[in-house]
């Protein structure tokens, strides 16, 4: 679970500190930049997966076709600055598995991630230079503090069913300065608390992050289970080709992909493995997926996976009232989309932060409360311990529309503006992400800024809510009851 993120020189952010809970909206108008603050926690989550080079190339903009990664960086002007730093909080998982299927016990769940890279010209070829590591560091936060890191309202028992373990040493630590800069990578196996001698590497010769590296869990057990929670981190770009396309019986990942692909696979995967567990268990999850999905659809009777194995294809099939059948590929986009969704919060082992840009596509404006609430239930919720009937799971969205915001709660919101400037006589636009006064977040950060109230009333077009006779919004919603206010004040 990420909890925080600061980033320098990526793209248009700039300065950027962000607080994150289990449900957070990014509203803004479009070309701000809202999508760059995803790219740069794809960016991150690709750092711990892949070399260098291959993570930059794989994020857009990275313009992989001639190795050229320096639209990554921040532009002000016609100069391009030539480094960029990250800093997460996260939340990992207690227990998991390495690569080769080794147990690993986190000595500390609650961890500090930073990195800088550094881009260095190619003095041969100047549009091929290479990436470079300047710094990097793992480290826990007490637990003792994470009540006051984390900022938003959860119960005790929550807190305590994620916040464990103990460390006195950092995990990765890094020493000097430039071409001196050593990275240390200390032992954290199950019998020690980070004793031992470290392993240490001059960070400008990294082909990779010094996390990225580690695999092993018997002598970096901490560390594999913070690699595998950013690999974790996906960004959602539910495709209707995918999500229409039946999966192979026996060869197909039980896991539903950024895409969308493999649909089928993983709604089969539930139902047997809750059928093995008690018999009617398998029917039961497919009833659960159709009343779900009947919250956006009328008519919907049925959701089942159809088997084919003579030609080892799994088809889903929707049956309306009337005993129509309807395999995925006559279904509408959104409502593909809104499947999609439902099966990722039926399965306890998807992936642990989703990031989904504009989830009113594809939908209908009445229909946006059912997706937003969808999106809200997926998310762990902090009134209890986190089980498997409440896994440690998080999603970010962002939007442009009205009708989402004004669905949304404000202790959720975050507000995404471009702010206008000059640096050395050059002008520059970058990214400002500012909460709502009188959230968590607000009351976290006392110094910083808030949204102004009227540039928050001038985002929310009361156009589409009025009607005869009243205003119809949401009770709850303290930006639509401001909004309320305001126009019976006019």
């Amino acid at each position: 679970m990420l909890t925080r993120l600061k980033v320098n020189g990526f793209k248009n952010l700039a300065d950027i500190d962000v607080r994150f809970g289990p449900f957070t909206c990014v509203a803004g108008a479009n070309g701000v930049g809202k999508s760059n603050l995803f790219d740069a926690i794809a960016f991150l989550s690709a750092l711990a997966d892949k070399p260098l080079i291959e993570a930059a190339q794989a994020i857009r903009g990275g313009d992989g076709r001639r190795g050229d990664v320096r639209s990554l960086f921040r532009r002000v002007g016609d100069d391009i600055v030539d480094r960029m730093t990250f800093l997460a909080e996260m939340i990992i998982p207690s227990r998991g598995e390495d690569v080769l299927g080794q147990p690993a016990e986190a000595g500390m769940t609650f961890l500090r991630y930073e990195l800088s890279l550094r881009y260095r010209t190619d003095e041969v070829v100047p549009s091929m230079g290479q990436l470079e590591v300047e710094r990097e560091s793992m480290v826990h936060i007490n637990r003792t503090s994470a009540r006051s890191h984390l900022g938003f309202r959860h119960s005790k028992a929550w807190r305590d069913s994620v916040i464990l373990g103990r460390r006195t040493s950092p995990y990765i630590s890094t020493e000097g300065e430039g071409e001196s800069a050593i990275v240390s990578l200390h032992a954290d196996n199950a019998g020690a608390r980070g004793g031992g001698k470290p392993r240490r590497v001059p960070a400008s010769g990294l082909p990779r992050t010094v996390l990225s590296s580690v695999n092993n869990a018997a002598e970096h057990r901490t560390l594999v289970l913070a690699r595998q929670e950013m690999m974790s981190w996906t960004q959602l770009q539910l495709e209707p080709s995918a999500l229409r396309a039946s999966d192979n019986l026996i060869t197909s990942p039980r896991s539903i992909g950024p895409n969308g692909a493999h649909l089928p696979a993983t709604l089969h995967a539930l139902a047997q493995a809750a059928e093995r567990q008690r018999t009617g268990g398998g029917q039961d999850v497919y009833t659960q997926i159709a009343n779900r999905l009947s919250q956006l659809i009328e008519g919907v009777r049925s959701i089942t996976v159809d088997v084919d194995e003579k030609r080892d294809l799994l088809t889903i099939i929707m049956t309306d009232r009337m005993g129509t059948e309807h395999v995925a590929g006559a279904l509408s986009d959104g409502t593909l989309r809104f499947l999609a969704l439902t099966v990722m919060e039926a399965d306890p082992y998807s992936r642990r932060l989703l990031c989904l840009e504009e989830p009113e596509n594809g939908m209908h404006p009445s229909r946006i409360p059912e997706v937003l609430s969808l999106l809200e239930d997926l998310c762990v919720d902090l009134d209890f311990a986190v089980d498997q009937d409440n896994p440690l799971r998080q999603a970010i969205i962002n939007t442009h529309s009205p009708s989402v915001v004004t669905c949304i709660d404000s202790e959720d919101l975050l507000v995404a503006d471009l702010i206008h400037g000059t640096q050395d006589r050059q002008e520059f636009a970058r990214l400002s992400i500012l909460p709502t006064p009188e959230s968590w977040r607000a009351k976290l950060a006392q110094s910083s800024p808030t949204v102004a109230r009227g540039r928050l009333l001038a985002y929310l077009n009361p156009f589409g809510y009025l009607e005869r006779g009243g205003i119809r919004l949401p009770a709850k919603n303290q930006q639509a009851a401001l909004l309320a206010l305001h126009d019976r004040n006019v």
